[in-house]
């Protein structure tokens, strides 16, 4: 079953949880207003995890995406830092962190990492890129000179290439212990 809602108006219905998980969305959440509905939905001990997966393909061709990405959208700044690795998330897990402490209702919050690799073939990578966060919201001409312009930046990289991609998380524990314990 699916409940929509922005989470910090969500109704919990009284309903109380071991883990409050958002993968790639606590941007748009209000870190104070979300962590305190997380922690009036945890139960004590339950955790708060919030990641990011930052990515950062070969230099070269991260400078060829980037450059593509001003021709295309010159007026979109987001998109011209896609794919700036872990340390382009720092203002945002700053946040998060922030908001956590602010509601006074959890322990420290702690960043963990978590390193992978993923290779792509031009294809691949071409199938992945209109599901970024944005990209489903361009004009579909738009949509299409941006993939060109990257198929053809892969290609000049030789037609695939390996991300390097580190899970940012910022966790917290809810304070308090669980009845019995």
């Amino acid at each position: 079953e699916a409940e929509v809602a922005a989470f910090e108006t969500w109704d919990p219905a009284g309903r109380t949880f071991d883990a409050v998980i958002a993968g790639q969305t606590w941007h748009w959440v209000d870190p104070v207003a979300g962590a305190s509905k997380a922690a009036q939905v945890l139960r004590p001990g339950g955790r708060l995890a919030v990641f990011w997966n930052a990515g950062q393909p070969p230099p070269g061709l991260a400078a060829a995406f980037s450059a593509v990405y001003r021709r295309v959208l010159p007026d979109a700044p987001l998109f011209h830092r896609t794919m700036t690795g872990p340390d382009g998330h720092s203002t945002v897990l700053a946040r998060a962190a922030d908001g956590i402490r602010q509601t006074g209702a959890f322990g420290d919050p702690q960043r963990w990492r978590f390193h992978r690799q993923q290779s792509y073939t031009r294809d691949e990578w071409l199938d992945q890129v209109p599901t970024f966060g944005g990209h489903s919201r361009f004009p579909p001409a738009t949509l299409a000179r941006l993939l060109a312009g990257l198929g053809a930046a892969v290609d000049t990289a030789g037609g695939a290439f390996t991300v390097r991609y580190t899970a940012v998380v910022i966790t917290a524990a809810r304070a308090g212990t669980r009845p019995g314990e």
